[in-house]
């Protein structure tokens, strides 16, 4: 199966962005949906946004109008661009597919919003 490896995490000031990467170990063409969920300290998973190979997306209310999905299939890459960052937005990333039943996690990237 492919394996996705999340990058671009890192330490930013309240109304700064952060753009991250998820690199895909083989092709993503064939994966309908490719998701970008969150994790805050001491709480549940949450999605963030989730787009389709037909370059449909959705996101959680939470950071629509700041954050935008992406995806390059023939650099087997999804992004995520995140821009006016609140505090609230500190969590650990991750890149996610569900594909023929199975699901599929990279190992996250931590994002810090903090003055």
């Amino acid at each position: 199966q492919v394996q996705l490896v999340e990058s671009g995490g890192g330490l930013v000031q309240p109304g700064g962005s952060l753009g991250l990467s998820c690199a895909a170990s083989g092709s993503i063409s064939s994966i309908n949906y490719m998701d970008w969920y969150r994790q805050a300290p001491g709480k549940g998973r949450e999605s963030v946004a989730s787009i389709s190979n037909g370059d449909i997306s959705n996101y959680a209310d939470s950071v629509k109008g700041r954050f935008t999905i992406s995806r390059d299939n023939a650099k087997n890459t999804v992004y995520l661009q995140m821009n006016s960052l609140k505090p609230e937005d500190t969590a650990v990333y991750y890149c996610h597919y569900l594909y023929v039943g199975i699901s599929v996690w990279g190992k996250g990237t931590l994002v810090t919003v903090s003055s």
